[in-house]
């Protein structure tokens, strides 16, 4: 059984900073691209970021970019997300995510999610 858990939601001022941190069970997390997607009350949900097998490729929502930072560490089966100079429009429930099918479209294709974390951004 695969499971995703997220950590290190909060409530934040605007122009603060927060880690998320996700950590992957049940699935050979090497093999899998990991994303981490957010969803704003009635919105829906959105790509904020992503990252290849092993690193070395990234990809950001242009909103993000800049202030967010992707990571992961295969050796934990963990993937982080950065967030600086955080706004009151990143307030979301932060989802962390994995896909096998590939690089080809790293916004896309997500088989397993995470429950989620919240992250509130105070004007």
């Amino acid at each position: 059984q695969v499971t995703l858990v997220e950590f290190g939601g909060g409530l934040v001022q605007a122009g603060g900073s927060l880690r998320l941190s996700c950590g992957a069970s049940g699935l050979s997390f090497s093999n899998y691209i990991m994303g981490w997607f957010r969803q704003a009350p009635g919105t829906e949900r959105e790509f904020v970021a992503a990252i290849n097998y092993n690193g070395g490729a990234t990809d950001y929502r242009d909103s993000v970019k800049g202030r967010f930072t992707i990571s992961r560490d295969n050796a934990k089966n963990s993937v982080a997300l950065q967030m600086n100079n955080l706004k009151p429009e990143d307030t979301a429930v932060y989802y962390c995510a994995g896909q096998g099918v590939g690089w080809t479209n790293p916004r896309a294709n997500y088989v397993y999610w995470g429950r989620g974390t919240q992250v509130t951004v105070s004007s």
